[in-house]
């Protein structure tokens, strides 16, 4: 089932005090991108990012769920009312992600 562009509006809103936010749709979901790197996305109306070490300390009790079938495992951000809250995990996570691949 595709997201709602609304469930994305919302994320969007909650991330605007970032600069540099920005999304791709994608066959119905939304893939996010912070600096040029992809950080996660909206999968069925889940906003869903990237495991990494910090993202790990900051939400210890997130579950890990798969973005579509066949998928890495995601950590599911409970949390999207609280947008102090996403802004520091994002700006605590960015440096762990790696740079966006240059196109040939």
């Amino acid at each position: 089932m595709p997201s709602a562009k609304e469930y994305l509006d919302f994320v969007l809103e909650q991330l605007s005090d970032l600069s540099d936010i920005s999304y791709k749709s994608m066959m119905g979901e939304y893939i996010i991108y912070y600096q040029g790197k992809i950080i996660g996305g909206i999968y069925d109306n889940r906003l869903l990012i990237k495991p990494t070490k910090t993202a790990k300390l900051k939400m210890p009790d997130a579950p890990l769920e798969q973005p579509y079938e066949n998928a890495k495992e995601m950590l599911l951000v409970e949390n999207i009312d609280n947008r102090e809250f996403l802004n520091d995990l994002l700006n605590s996570i960015i440096d762990e992600l790696p740079a966006p691949k240059k196109r040939r």
